[in-house]
């Protein structure tokens, strides 16, 4: 994990939690754009981003919509392409169709851009429980393309390697963090 990320500390820290149908949802710019994201939080987020991110791939992969600001990022810096994973159909010739549990919603996801034998990888806000990432991993796996690896910026799941053993591929994180008694806590 990149060191220098007092910034994205500080933020994390400081990020209200809500109930979402007794899931507890902690709110900041990097997860939510809430109350806003600046640019010197996105650097920082995206510099450590690079840093843990495979380069040895053929495009990023970013679920909309914080997903979206974190790609485009590497893509700044990497030169490596991203394509979005959508919450609604285009119809395009050869989208993937999805379905995505997280844990406090179920809904479609529909992902365009990428072809048999392509290798990606998926960077995204927050990994939970797994179950989004397990879903596009399993379609993607099911159409012939590789995913090397995920990375993301705040690791809330309890155990990450029950996570990667679902998914079948290494997930790496930022910071590892929780809610305890209502507050954002970092767990290192």
């Amino acid at each position: 994990m990149p060191s220098a990320l007092g910034r994205l500390k500080e933020t994390f820290l400081a990020s209200p939690v809500v109930d979402r149908n007794g899931y507890p949802y902690f709110v900041n710019p990097i997860s939510d754009g809430i109350p806003m994201m600046d640019r010197g939080l996105l650097e920082e987020v995206v510099d450590g981003l690079v840093d843990i991110t495979d380069p040895d791939c053929d495009r990023i992969l970013a679920p909309e919509a914080m997903g979206i600001p974190l790609a485009t990022g590497i893509t700044m810096a990497t030169g490596i392409p991203f394509s979005v994973i959508r919450k609604r159909p285009y119809g395009l010739p050869g989208e993937i169709v999805l379905d995505q549990t997280t844990g406090y919603s179920r809904s479609p996801m529909y992902i365009n851009g990428v072809s048999e034998g392509d290798r990606v990888t998926i960077v995204d806000d927050v990994i939970s429980t797994g179950g989004t990432l397990k879903a596009i991993v399993d379609a993607l796996s099911s159409h012939d393309i590789t995913v090397k690896g995920v990375s993301v910026v705040y690791d809330k799941s309890k155990d990450i390697g029950s996570v990667e053993a679902s998914i079948g591929v290494p997930v790496r994180s930022l910071l590892r963090v929780g809610v305890v008694d209502g507050r954002p806590v970092i767990r290192e």
